[in-house]
């Protein structure tokens, strides 16, 4: 009873809510929706939740929170629906913020086989009340063995603030233990289009992080990152993931 209540609350909160923004809010918004940018392909079962939440602090002294609950449900084929909230400090200006994303898989993924997966995403500043940014995003997963994947992203986003289109791009490789307990993520991306006057904004950025999950419903990660929104700094993040299932 109580996983269809939280399951239908959930489920709520993805329509009504949604999955990223921030200060300099176009700049900030994740087309993954994850402290990790470079999506991947997969798609779990219906069913299948989780709520991601994140902190990362920067050497420029901006600050970033989000908590991101997710949900697996079946509308003709497996939809992964996910709600971030987002609370964030750029310099002296504090941002609030939320975007709804969709995401489905296309090709599944499978040893030696690219799997890919289409999504969507728009980004809506709370404070400013304004729609910010919007991402199409194609995630294509290679999977070398059980325990080495490749993901690679390619997409679009709409600067609404900035009024400019960039095409975006990703790359990223987790390498895990055979138990499922340790996971090293490394990843690079950025977009490519006209330069702004904020230095970075079109610059490489990257993220190397180990992940911890001791039982297969929680993990905790600790990622640095460098230029990861566009300004040029060093950012460190703590995040974890709560998973479980309706119906479990």
């Amino acid at each position: 009873m109580w996983g269809r209540v939280l399951f239908a609350g959930l489920a709520r909160a993805v329509l009504l809510f949604g999955v990223a923004a921030t200060s300099a809010f176009s700049e900030e918004a994740r087309a993954a929706g994850a402290a990790y940018v470079v999506d991947t392909a997969d798609v779990s079962e219906p069913g299948a939740c989780k709520v991601e939440s994140w902190i990362s602090t920067a050497s420029n002294r901006d600050f970033f929170a989000a908590t991101t609950p997710t949900c697996v449900v079946d509308v003709f084929r497996p939809m992964e629906l996910s709600s971030e909230l987002i609370r964030t400090r750029a310099d002296t200006e504090w941002t609030s913020g939320i975007a709804p994303k969709i995401k489905t898989n296309l090709v599944p993924t499978a040893i030696g086989s690219w799997g890919i997966a289409i999504s969507g995403l728009a980004a809506y500043d709370l404070t400013n009340q304004q729609t910010v940014a919007m991402f199409a995003t194609v995630p294509a997963t290679l999977r070398l063995s059980n325990v080495l994947r490749i993901n690679l992203n390619a997409g679009w986003e709409w600067d609404r603030i900035a009024g400019q289109h960039y095409a975006t791009y990703g790359a990223g490789v987790d390498w895990r233990t055979p138990d499922n307990v340790w996971t090293l993520t490394a990843e690079v991306f950025g977009q490519l289009g006209a330069r702004q006057d904020a230095v970075g904004v079109t610059e490489p950025r990257f993220q190397v992080g180990l992940r911890w999950r001791p039982i297969d419903d929680f993990n905790v990660d600790l990622i640095y990152g460098r230029n990861i929104y566009g300004e040029n700094a060093n950012w460190i993040t703590l995040a974890t993931v709560v998973r479980f299932h309706v119906g479990k």
